[in-house]
């Protein structure tokens, strides 16, 4: 098992087709319950442990999941209102050691599901077109919107994935 990337790294393999679209939309659109879930009755002592060596604690992880994703909902906003805009990036490792990262995870998880809810609300009236609108990345390049939908679709389930497979290791219910 990779610890870093347990679900593989993002690859497109395929044609980004509407049903395809939808079933990563869904995949955002579960996010949130899904975290909740997984993070359920963890202790104090378990959301600290890193989930591999020299990696984030779940708690971070957690927090990490609400920095990530609502930049993710600015940068389609972005991308739906402007011509091509160059995002900004962000550190995300420093990012994690700030004192936002130390507090209750249920703050975070509240906060995925609002904005989840209005992502989801834009995400599923997105046209053909739409998908085709793009932002520049400063790292990454070109990014279509079809495209970052299955990225973020991935990137919730990769940090999920984090959290279930140390549960697993540590024999966690």
């Amino acid at each position: 098992m990779d610890l870093q990337y347990p679900i593989g790294i993002f690859e497109i393999d395929r044609e980004i087709s509407n049903s395809v679209v939808k079933t990563w939309i869904q995949s955002i659109e579960n996010m949130p319950k899904k975290l909740k879930e997984t993070v359920t009755n963890l202790t104090d002592e378990q959301l600290n442990t890193p989930y591999r060596p020299d990696g984030w604690t779940i708690r971070q992880v957690v927090h990490h999941l609400a920095d990530s994703h609502m930049n993710a909902y600015i940068r389609f906003k972005l991308a739906l209102t402007e011509e091509n805009p160059i995002i900004k990036t962000y550190k995300e490792d420093k990012w994690a050691e700030l004192p936002d990262s130390t507090l209750p995870i249920h703050l975070s998880i509240s906060l995925l599901e609002s904005l989840h809810k209005r992502w989801i609300n834009i995400l599923t009236t997105l046209t053909e077109e739409d998908l085709k609108r793009t932002f520049t990345h400063p790292e990454l390049g070109l990014m279509p919107l079809g495209r970052n939908i299955g990225l973020y679709a991935w990137h919730g389930n990769h940090h999920i994935a984090h959290i279930t497979e140390l549960k697993k290791r540590m024999i966690w219910n």
